[in-house]
């Protein structure tokens, strides 16, 4: 059991199992066309290497310490989880609806099968490299002994606009209280966070079920929380827009702790960060696949094991192709490939 206490149980030095909850609901829409309805984006080996393993592969074993593992999803894709990670249990959502609803689904279905825990929420698709465990270890007990919510603050590496922020009361504290949460910034504001020590927002988080449903049920989620207890899920479904749990919970409640983690973090949310994933030629070309570059700097270029692809003379695109689908976005640009997607849904093609 790395990261805990050598000489005892987690069960034991916490009073109650560790489970781990993968969620693995989403579908990466900004990873179009490697990322599609029916090849969600954990289901892809970014930046595995030789060992050609998934992200969502990666997550469970990264977790692989805690007493329980369940991984969260919806059901086009629970048989393609329990193939993938079959030392897994899947708790398969009654409907999408964001991180919101599933997170308190899960947190009340896992208390009912384990009783008394502490989860450790983890997406399933970003990337993480370094030594997991120390920094899981703080956030569940300080979950346990402040009967709080606890997200991870992750230290930024550069100003970035994409990802939300977290400002802690104290940056140096192992653990603190948050301040505030920050949504996606500009580029002015990004860099005064990070000159102020805020943390980027992984969307890592961990917590007794007793204090999630706590939290909810004074919340947008609230009528599901009394829905589930009521033993009518569906229902409860139905009774909420789809949200996500930093909306809904975190950024509402006043029991919420960050934990600095100890390890590198991307979520790699769209092609521009490819870049950070794989190794650049001397030009700043990331090549995932079978593809070649001439004259050609800055570049993301990707393809499937039957594509190639060529780029020459540009600087600074995203050529990607998969399948029978061939995306090409000027790199600065690659968050707007959801507006691709967005597109083809209406269509019935994505």
């Amino acid at each position: 059991m790395a990261g805990f206490d050598s000489d005892s149980d987690p069960a034991d030095s916490l009073g109650r199992p560790v489970v781990a909850l993968v969620m693995a609901g989403g579908t990466g829409t900004r990873l179009y066309p490697a990322s599609r309805s029916d090849r969600p984006k954990q289901f892809l080996s970014l930046g595995g290497g030789d060992t050609g393993e998934s992200l969502l592969e990666r997550t469970v074993s990264r977790v692989g310490f805690a007493d329980e593992i369940y991984v969260s999803t919806g059901d086009d894709y629970a048989e393609q989880v329990r193939e993938a990670v079959p030392e897994a249990g899947v708790l398969v959502e009654p409907e999408a609806k964001d991180t919101g609803p599933a997170l308190v689904y899960a947190a009340h279905r896992i208390r009912e099968q384990v009783g008394e825990c502490v989860l450790l929420c983890v997406p399933s698709d970003h990337l993480v490299a370094g030594d997991f465990a120390p920094s899981a270890t703080r956030a569940v007990r300080t979950a346990v002994e402040t009967e709080g919510l606890v997200a991870f603050g992750v230290e930024p590496t550069r100003p970035a606009t994409g990802y939300g922020y977290i400002e802690p009361s104290d940056s140096a504290a192992e653990r603190a209280e948050i301040e505030q949460f920050r949504e996606k910034p500009d580029r002015e504001t990004a860099e005064r966070f990070v000159e102020e020590g805020f943390y980027w927002n992984a969307g890592l988080f961990a917590w007794t079920p007793e204090s999630l449903l706590r939290e909810a049920r004074d919340s947008p989620l609230g009528p599901l929380v009394a829905a589930l207890e009521a033993g009518d899920s569906e229902r409860g479904f139905a009774d909420i827009d789809g949200v996500s749990i930093d909306y809904a919970v975190m950024e509402r409640t006043d029991d919420a702790y960050v934990v600095p983690a100890d390890f590198e973090w991307d979520d790699v949310g769209a092609w521009d960060a490819m870049e950070r994933v794989v190794e650049t030629d001397d030009d700043g070309n990331a090549v995932l696949g079978d593809g070649l570059t001439i004259d050609a700097a800055d570049s993301v270029v990707a393809a499937d094991d039957g594509s190639h692809v060529s780029v020459v003379g540009v600087e600074g695109v995203v050529v990607a192709a998969y399948d029978d689908r061939v995306l090409v976005a000027p790199k600065d640009e690659a968050q707007r490939v959801r507006e691709v997607v967005a597109a083809l849904r209406e269509q019935g093609r994505f």
